[in-house]
């Protein structure tokens, strides 16, 4: 069964109760009593298989506190384990703060494979991965390439496997901020887009749903394929150029959430991805030049410029 397969009314019910949401290898069950997640949910979860077996990865709760704060200036707060780790948020940013919280989540907790602040994509049974930090254009590149073609793993976290050397997909709604939400709904009319959340720490945000390939195919892995540094720049045509396989690792680690706890193992393990991937750094201003650029490089031609 999938998300989309209750009725409202009962989903309503399901999420007070807990819903076991499948993601990739992690069973989230998510509850709340909230009209607006459960409205996301509805719009971009729809697609998500339900884990029907009681387990669950991560037990969440988006809700509000109890008291005057309910009502005056109302906020929320995101439970994992009945513990909130954050301090809360004003209501109308209970979506975005799920969404935030589960990714913390997996970053806090799941040790067991290296974690990169990188989105990662696939194409021709290879992944690009797309490390940076926030203001490069990484989860504006990563939600127009999964518009023309290429599936999508993550747009936050790239989840390495230690015995393998794969990334582990976890496709999960796209965040994008500020000029690149106008940027994906001229690039991709179709796309579905959550309503627009104001004042965040992150500015205007609102999440983006993937392809539904991307959701059905999540429990394949890709070997690494691309490893390319994005950077958007007003104005500027799209150029790819080489990247030296030592700033390659530098940046990697840089870019590590448990990088440390993984030590000599986890040096390794990011010498190895890059060695076996093409290593570029890539500057643009225009999607569509982008995403032309990318197919090229998926089809073998990775000339520079």
């Amino acid at each position: 069964m999938i998300v989309r397969d209750i009725p409202r009314s009962e989903l309503r019910n399901r999420l007070r109760e807990g819903l076991p949401i499948r993601t990739g290898p992690f069973v989230n069950r998510v509850s709340t009593r909230l009209a607006l997640v459960e409205n996301a949910i509805a719009l971009l979860y729809g697609q998500y298989p339900l884990e029907e077996s009681g387990f669950a990865d991560f037990h969440v709760r988006v809700a509000r506190p109890a008291g005057l704060r309910r009502w005056i200036s109302p906020q929320v707060f995101f439970y994992i384990d009945g513990l909130a780790p954050f301090n809360p948020l004003p209501a109308k940013q209970a979506f975005p703060m799920l969404e935030w919280g589960l990714n913390w989540c997996i970053s806090a907790h799941c040790h067991r494979h290296l974690i990169l602040h990188a989105a990662v994509v696939e194409r021709n049974g290879r992944a690009l991965i797309l490390p940076a930090p926030p203001g490069s254009g990484k989860s504006t590149l990563c939600a127009g390439l999964i518009q023309r073609g290429w599936r999508l793993l993550s747009d936050e976290l790239a989840m390495i496997d230690p015995a393998t050397f794969a990334l582990t997909p976890i496709p999960r709604p796209v965040s994008l901020k500020n000029a690149s939400i106008e940027v994906i709904r001229a690039f991709a009319p179709q796309a579905v887009i959550s309503p627009v959340v104001f004042e965040t720490v992150k500015g205007t945000v609102a999440h983006l749903r993937p392809p539904s390939d991307s959701v059905r195919r999540a429990n394949e892995t890709a070997p690494p394929g691309w490893l390319v540094l994005p950077q958007f720049v007003a104005g500027a045509p799209a150029r790819l150029e080489p990247l030296s396989k030592a700033r390659a690792v530098a940046h990697l680690a840089e870019n590590a959430f448990n990088f440390s706890l993984h030590g000599q193992q986890g040096f390794e393990l990011l010498a190895a991805v890059v060695e076996a991937s093409a290593c570029f750094s890539f500057t643009y201003s225009r999607l569509d030049e982008a995403a032309e650029v990318f197919a090229r490089l998926a089809g073998g031609q990775a000339s520079p410029g």
